[in-house]
């Protein structure tokens, strides 16, 4: 369910941009920046894109993953 929220214009239009750079909706890339914004502050110590990064990469699912391969057993 939807709940209609006022938000800066300013605000309204880095979301706009950025929404449509990343191919989503202005709704959808506010929810992705609060989703960003909540887990960094419950996790301080680690840096916020490493947070983004992991938050798209667990979005995107294992079929996109790129499997670990350690150092020594690469051909």
């Amino acid at each position: 369910m939807g709940i209609p929220v006022r938000i800066d214009d300013a605000l309204y239009e880095q979301a706009r941009a950025q929404a449509q750079a990343e191919r989503r909706t202005i709704a959808g890339q506010i929810e992705f920046w609060a989703l960003v914004g909540r887990t960094a502050l419950d996790n301080p110590d680690l840096p916020i894109d490493f947070v983004r990064d992991l938050l798209i990469a667990r979005a995107e699912g294992p079929t996109l993953a790129t499997p670990f391969v350690p150092e020594g057993k690469r051909s």
